[in-house]
This record gives structure tokens, sequence and C-alpha cells, in this order.
């Protein structure tokens, strides 16, 4: 299974129903990981980041459960 691509700018809902926005792809400046931006849609709008292999990983539904919208 080739792996997904995030989309910035996408929509995702999380598993309990909570909407995000993807905002970036980031590189970590001294390890050069590649971590995803993204941010709630509903309370405070809170910016979070995630590392990017557990947005594309096959278990994602547990470690990062969103899904494109």
């Amino acid at each position: 299974m080739k792996p997904r691509k995030p989309v910035i700018g996408g929509k995702y809902r999380h598993s309990k129903n909570k909407i995000y926005q993807l905002l970036a792809v980031a590189t970590h400046n001294e390890t050069a990981e590649k971590y995803i931006v993204y941010q709630a849609l509903y309370d405070d709008f809170r910016v979070y980041i995630r590392p990017y292999d557990m947005l594309l990983s096959e278990v994602d539904h547990f470690t990062f459960p969103l899904v494109y919208i």
C-alpha cells in the first residue's frame, strides 16, 4: 500500500468527530525529522504538531486517527 500524502490546507476529521486543518509540513532543524503542523477548528483553535510518519502509518487509526474530509 502506497503511503498517503498530506494535503496542506486540507481538513481532517478525528475519530472523536473533531475537525482539524493541516497547516504545514515542518522539518526539525537538527534531526531533519518531518512533522505535521495542524490546527483544531473548534474551541480555542490550538495548533499542534505530530511526527509525519504517524500521519502516514498504516496503524493511523490508533496513533493519529484523522480522515481527510
